[in-house]
């Protein structure tokens, strides 16, 4: 397996990222499932809140393994605080993870149940200069989970994203993204679990304070057929479906799981 091909394949998928990228095999890796008989809950957590810049948003890709929108982060213009952390946190891109059906594709599990779909905003902590030693830092990196569910009344906000993915159908295509404040994403509710874990993704990281919403929101049917509808290959080669580009549960190892509500 060639470093630079991993994947969601059974020749480069979750299962031999470990073979190139050690890491993937270490004692804080995510997802992992939430049981909520195991959860601590600890009332000193505080509320998270983020003050995002829409003009921060960049560009939206297709990277062959997601969907991403790109922020600017040369300065303090969108940030996430609160919650578990100390200082503010840049936002530097968001992306998603899916199924090839809209009963699982999401990467945590709450008490058994899979989504749809896992959205992940990633920050940063600016302390460390730049993202590349974040990723060094056990408080390098935060992201929000916000999970994906299909329902009856989809939240308009998704359809920003998703009106752009006929531009950005096959592997490598990029297209303008601007004027885009990513907090409409948020559920309602602020409630969260938070947890200490890594990247989903090689090399596997293990920087991440994970902050994951609660609430789910809801999304179409046709919306995720939509997200289905990209490809991971070139645009002169065949079409092949973008789905299941989700990591399987990891191990949790002993750490404990904090959530901001009873």
């Amino acid at each position: 397996m060639a470093q630079s091909v991993w994947g969601y394949d059974s020749d480069n998928g979750p299962d031999r990222w470990h073979e190139n990228y050690p890491m993937a095999k270490g004692d804080k890796q995510s997802p992992i499932e939430i049981n909520s008989k195991d959860v601590h809950h600890d009332s000193s957590l505080a509320p998270w809140h983020a003050s995002y810049d829409p003009g921060s948003a960049k560009t939206i890709l297709n990277n062959g393994r997601t969907c991403r929108v790109v922020f600017d982060d040369s300065f303090d213009r969108s940030v996430l605080r609160g919650g578990p952390l100390t200082g503010a946190y840049r936002l530097r891109q968001l992306h998603l993870h899916w199924g090839s059906s809209d009963d699982h594709g999401s990467e945590h599990v709450i008490d058994g149940v899979k989504y749809a779909a896992e959205l992940h905003m990633v920050h940063w902590n600016p302390k460390h200069g730049n993202f590349a030693r974040a990723l060094k830092q056990p408080d390098g990196v935060a992201v929000v989970g916000i999970f994906l569910k299909v329902g009856k009344t989809p939240k308009p906000e998704m359809k920003r994203i998703l009106a752009e993915i006929d531009n950005i159908k096959t592997k490598g295509k990029e297209a303008p993204f601007q004027h885009f404040d990513p907090s409409i994403l948020f559920p309602k509710s602020r409630d969260y679990w938070t947890y200490h874990g890594s990247f989903t993704t090689p090399p596997c990281e293990e920087c991440i304070t994970w902050i994951l919403l609660r609430e789910p929101i809801e999304v179409s049917s046709d919306q995720m057929a939509k997200l289905r509808s990209l490809s991971k290959n070139g645009e002169n080669e065949p079409l092949n479906p973008l789905v299941d580009n989700w990591r399987p549960l990891q191990p949790v190892k002993g750490r404990i799981v904090k959530a901001s509500f009873k």
